[in-house]
């Protein structure tokens, strides 16, 4: 059972959350979703919201789900359930169900979906999305290392308008 909670009550480390931990970005609805790892993202403050920051490639299909819905969601597993997701990163939900591969029990609520297996879930409401391009590098070598094979991020940010903790 989840608990909504204020994030400023929140003492969790995001940098080691999704940096280490890894978290599920989830977009759809009980008629279709998918999810998929990633360990890049953040929280933080813009536009006076609470906001994540995320980024999904333009190959994954978790993209057409975010584009075609208002909401999305990012579970956190705590360090949990690491094999599962990294299944979840490696395989493609247009080729295979990701969720009921890994066991995952989905949780569908007011259009968004998580998962009954977290421990904690950030809901958020797509705000701003942007491509990114070769040119808005200053660095470019970021762009060499990561996108040598020209798989653009689309940058998201998303208010954050409920934080659900596992009781």
């Amino acid at each position: 059972m989840f608990k909504n909670i204020d994030i400023s009550t929140l003492n969790d480390n995001f940098f080691t959350k999704i940096g280490k931990e890894w978290m599920l970005v989830t977009a759809g609805d009980e008629n279709k979703c998918n999810t998929m790892t990633a360990s890049w993202g953040g929280i933080g403050i813009l536009w006076n919201k609470k906001v994540a920051f995320s980024f999904i490639r333009d190959s994954r299909y978790t993209l057409e789900l975010m584009d075609s819905h208002d909401g999305y969601t990012l579970s956190f597993f705590g360090g949990k359930m690491m094999k599962e997701l990294t299944f979840c990163g490696r395989n493609s939900g247009r080729d295979v169900d990701k969720i009921q591969a890994v066991g995952l029990t989905p949780v569908y609520d007011n259009g968004v979906t998580y998962f009954e297996e977290a421990e904690l879930v950030l809901v958020c409401r797509k705000l701003y999305k942007q491509q990114m391009t070769p040119d808005c590098f200053l660095d470019k070598s970021l762009a060499e290392q990561h996108y040598a094979d020209h798989d653009w991020h689309e940058f998201f940010v998303g208010e954050i308008v409920s934080v659900l903790q596992k009781q």
